[in-house]
Order: structure tokens, then C-alpha cells, then sequence
């Protein structure tokens, strides 16, 4: 029998090139009127801000913008952004996990008041939140096609996911033409963070009908559009392969969330910074090893080795030596890691004894 399941379709999702025009269409439709515009600053020097706005006023609404927050936004960024969201109706979020991540989080602050840390979970958010659309420019953390917004603690740099219904996106909008200028770097992170997404919920505990159609079919878009893009020889089909990929392959995490892989990479993002794409690579292919899942033959027949060849196609660290980490510090990374909720999902019973030796395997 099929494993039991519950899936609910939150977000609508249009895709095309130049669909990003239609944005203030859709906000119109929506009701939109008072919109805050949450947006990193490398979408004011792309001109994507611009375009963006130019599209909300030409269909009526009031704009306020909101920049200020970094790659790894944290609650106090968040209760930053609240502050501009004052009166707000609604929110447009536009550019990569960051940008849809605080947006989130501002939702969750602007709307039931608090701190992020108190909305660490599922469902705790009492009152309602104000609708958003989504415009992701980057092609890997899949936050467009979630619940959950994924927030540092400002002081402990530990991260929050933090979930509630209302914070799903009510509308996506795909657009490749966007996602064609991410830099070198960017793309081999984030995109290998979206691979690591289709691995991960393929197996895991939570795994289901749902969950595997999305995974198998973003493994497949991702595996054969990652190496051209990153080649420079990929056009705007392969952009799309890649968006529409992430997509479903963060639409996976909401039906049977991740595994080990995540639960290795967080702590070295909070100890170290480490991009958390750039974590992910160094742990995956460890994982899936370590594992020993039959299931993952049906995404390739040596997945650990096609993975080390991704990563190497992104010019990725291999070795945890390769970013700063002591060998005497995996012990504390281990335990931190044991903690993750991730790793409650993985397939392979999980813990700090696991932890330490998937950390000594990528050392």
C-alpha cells in the first residue's frame, strides 16, 4: 500500500519567459494595493527592482521597498523588514532563498507581531497573514514552493525553520529569462542545493506518491540542465529545466521533507558561514553513501559518484579541510548536527555517532 500522505496545493504557478511583466496583472487581480517589495540588493543592480515596481504602480498600487538583509537572513533582519511593512496589504518577494525567506518571515512579524523565534515550527501563527507572491531569481532553494521560511537567530545563528499555511506563496511566477544572469557561483550553489533537494526526499521516511513525482522529475530536469548552464552552453530551455526543477524539488520538501545532508550542512553554515549550497556538496554524496538506500538507483545507477561529478562541474570544496574546519572542531559540528530536525527524516536512523562519521568521511 502506498505510504499515507496529506498534500495541499497553496501556491498557484505560471511559468514562461518574460513573465515577469505580468506581475502587476496579477497583483491587480489579487487586490494588491499597498505592497511592500521585498528584494536583495543584487536585484536593484540587476534592474530587476526596477521592472518589477515600474509593473506593481501600472497597476495601481503603492509601493515600499526593502532591502536591507544578507545572504543568510536572520530574525533581526526580519523584524527590520516588519517595521517597513506597516499598513502593507500585501507582499512581493523577487530574488533568490534570501529574499523569499525574509519576506516570509516578515509576514510571520508583521502580521502576529513577536519574534521569528517564536514561530520555530509549524502553526503558530494565530492570525492571518497577508497574501504574497513569489518571483524566485535564482534556481535552488525551492523556499518558492513552501510554507516554511528558513531564518538564522540573529544571536545564535542557529537556523529557524519556521512554518504556518500562510506562509505559502498564493502565486509563483517562473520566468528563465531571470534566472539566465545568475553569477557562475550562485548558480553551481544554488543549483546543487536543488539537486540535493530531489536526492534527499526521494528516501526519505516521510517519502510518498507525491513527493516522488516531484523529486524523480526535478532530479531529471536538474541532472541534465545543472552541467550546461554552468558550461555556459545552456539557453533559455535549459534555464526553465532548471527553475521549473527547483520548483518541484522544493514542492518535494513540503510533502516529505529532507535528510542528513541538511542536517550536516546547517551547522557548518552557522559555525563557519559556509553558503549553504557550498555545505551541501560537501556532505551529500557522503550521505547517500552512508545510506545505502536501494531507491536512489532509480535516479542514477552510481548516484554518489554522478554527484561528486556535479559538484566538480560547480567547481564545489570536496573536503571540509577545504573551508577552514579543524579536525578537532567535528565533534561539536556532530552534535549540533544530531539536533537537526532534518535528520529525524533520513532513512538511515540518524544521530551524533552518525554525524561524526559522515563529518570524518568529508573531512
Amino acid at each position: 500500500m502506498p505510504a499515507p500522505f496529506r498534500w495541499f496545493a497553496r501556491t498557484s504557478v505560471e511559468s514562461g519567459p518574460g513573465i515577469l511583466s505580468e506581475l502587476g496583472a496579477r497583483a491587480r487581480e489579487r487586490g494588491f494595493a499597498n505592497t511592500l517589495l521585498v528584494a536583495d540588493r543584487g536585484m536593484i543592480a540587476a534592474g530587476f527592482v526596477d521592472r518589477a515596481q515600474a509593473s506593481l504602480e501600472a497597476s495601481g498600487a503603492t509601493i515600499r521597498a526593502f532591502h536591507d538583509f544578507g545572504e543568510n537572513p536572520d530574525s533581526a533582519m526580519a523584524a527590520a523588514g516588519a517595521s517597513h511593512a506597516a499598513g502593507a496589504d500585501s507582499i512581493v518577494a523577487l530574488g533568490g532563498g534570501s529574499s523569499l525567506d525574509c519576506a516570509k518571515a516578515i509576514n510571520f512579524i508583521a502580521t502576529n507581531g513577536g519574534r521569528m523565534q517564536d514561530y520555530w515550527g509549524y502553526g503558530k501563527a494565530s492570525r492571518p497573514m497577508l497574501p504574497m507572491i513569489g518571483v524566485p531569481t535564482t534556481t535552488g532553494t525551492g523556499s518558492e514552493a513552501q510554507s516554511y521560511a528558513l531564518i538564522s537567530d540573529a544571536e545564535t545563528h542557529v537556523k529557524m525553520a519556521c512554518g504556518a499555511p500562510g506562509a505559502a506563496f498564493g502565486l509563483v511566477l517562473l520566468d528563465p529569462e531571470l534566472v539566465m544572469t545568475q553569477p557562475p557561483a550562485v548558480l553551481a550553489a544554488a543549483g546543487y542545493d536543488a539537486i540535493s533537494h530531489a536526492v534527499e526526499t526521494f528516501v526519505t521516511s516521510k517519502r510518498n506518491a507525491i513527493s516522488g513525482c516531484f523529486a524523480r522529475e526535478a532530479w531529471r530536469l536538474l541532472d541534465g540542465a545543472y552541467e550546461p548552464m554552468l558550461a555556459g552552453k545552456g539557453g533559455i530551455d535549459h534555464a526553465a529545466a532548471m527553475q521549473t526543477g527547483a520548483y518541484l524539488a522544493g514542492a518535494a520538501i513540503e510533502c516529505s521533507m529532507l535528510g542528513a545532508a541538511h542536517a550536516c550542512a546547517n551547522p557548518l553554515t552557522a559555525h563557519y558561514g559556509t553558503i549553504h549550497g557550498v555545505a551541501i556538496a560537501l556532505m551529500l554524496a557522503h550521505v547517500v553513501r552512508w545510506n545505502g538506500e536501494p531507491r536512489y538507483a532509480e535516479l542514477h545507477p552510481d548516484l554518489p559518484a554522478r554527484l561528486d561529478d556535479l559538484a566538480a562541474a560547480g567547481a564545489l570544496p570536496r573536503r571540509l579541510r577545504d573551508i577552514g574546519v579543524s579536525e578537532d572542531r567535528i565533534t561539536i559540528l556532530a552534535a549540533d548536527a544530531s539536533k537537526q530536525w532534518t535528520g529525524t527524516f533520513n532513512p538511515r536512523p540518524f544521530d551524533q555517532a552518525g554525524a561524526l562519521e559522515l563529518y570524518r568521511c568529508a573531512f
